[in-house]
């Protein structure tokens, strides 16, 4: 008599553990959809990003642990993905059809912290991702420039606006509501207003991840948004030098007071590797990024290279990864948009928050 059911089927998939989550696929509820047809088996595991880097083994573990119970001739198996809800805080007002909302900031200005956020949502898209990209840097909003839209306002439909599609994300930014010349003059409150606006007034539609880009510092922008929505949590980016860094430790406590995690730091322009000769040469330092995270007890997401294609992709209004694909910038900025979605998905998973207050 045949040993194939359904429930030898889970208990030979309860064998694979999630390395990041330290539960078996079965308990945390990957396995969908068992079909069994005579010695056919079929089934979907749905994991929780689109770019797990793990995703090719436990396809394999899953092959190799069902066809060795009897009775097995043929194993099928659909991997898919489900990024899940963001826990955020409770009191926080979620935007409806957005899962995730990553915010990627900076201690200080120059350390190219919106081409790090543009390509890694484009990255994140590239994996099968559905994504956003709110610009909140409102005195330097070059999000529209790097994507390549131009100027042009977004429509209204029904009350609300009507995000912009470029590279496979949408995008809204200042930039397309007044004119490019035009500076930006704003007052904390004004602020405040224009961030409940790109949350709340903009159909972003179904998003696993909104991806924004703060201004550089720790001032009214991080505070609101903190204070608006359930942030999942914030990406650092930092050069190597120590300037950089110190600027960066202040953002670290910034998000920790108003209970953001801070999902990890990437190291930007980590080095350069000269086209001519293929030296490397490490011209802010060395090694700033993974001290950082060693200090606080961070996630370190990777460094990403100079290069002559991150400029030019960003002047063109194509990101890297889009425009030099096979380049080791594209490739770090890929590399790192996995460990972000990886980080995303543990946090998420974690038992809800209680925040305790003094009465």
């Amino acid at each position: 008599m045949s040993n194939l059911t359904e429930a030898t089927v889970l208990e030979a998939l309860s064998k694979i553990i999630d390395p990041d989550l330290r539960k078996d696929i079965v308990t945390l509820g990957f396995v969908r959809d068992i079909a069994i047809s005579g010695g056919d088996v079929a089934f979907r595991i749905v994991l929780t990003t689109p770019a797990c880097p793990v995703k090719e083994l436990m396809e394999q573990q899953a092959i190799d642990l069902v066809s060795a119970i009897e009775g097995v001739s043929n194993v099928n198996v659909t991997m898919d993905a489900e990024v899940p809800q963001g826990r955020g805080i409770k009191n926080n007002v979620a935007i409806p059809g957005v899962k995730n909302i990553i915010a990627v900031s900076s201690g200080k200005g120059g350390v190219g912290k919106s081409t790090v956020a543009v390509n890694l949502a484009v990255a994140l898209a590239a994996n099968g991702a559905k994504v956003g990209i709110m610009d909140a840097d409102v005195y330097g909003p070059n999000v529209p420039l790097m994507l390549g839209t131009g100027y042009d306002q977004p429509e209204v439909f029904k009350g609300q606006l009507k995000p912009i599609e470029a590279h496979g994300i949408k995008m809204i930014s200042m930039a397309v509501l007044v004119p490019p010349d035009k500076p930006m003059i704003l007052r904390g409150p004004m602020l405040h207003g224009v961030v409940r606006q790109f949350l709340t007034d903009v159909n972003w539609g179904e998003l696993d991840y909104l991806v924004v880009d703060m201004p550089p510092g720790t001032g009214d922008v991080q505070l609101s948004l903190a204070q608006l929505v359930p942030v999942q949590g914030a990406i650092l980016v930092t050069t190597p030098q120590e300037v950089s860094l110190s600027d960066v430790r202040r953002a670290v406590k910034m998000f920790e007071q108003v209970n953001v995690p801070v999902l990890g730091v990437i190291e930007n322009m980590s080095y350069f590797i000269a086209p001519d000769t293929g030296n490397k040469y490490e011209i802010f330092g060395k090694g700033g990024g993974q001290k950082l995270c060693d200090e606080y007890g961070l996630n370190f997401l990777g460094e990403v290279p100079l290069g002559m294609e991150v400029r030019e992709g960003g002047d063109k209004g194509t990101p890297v990864v889009v425009s030099a694909p096979d380049s080791p910038q594209a490739a770090a900025f890929r590399k790192v948009a996995e460990e972000a979605a990886r980080q995303v998905s543990i946090e998420a998973m974690k038992p809800e928050l209680v925040i305790l207050t003094r009465a």
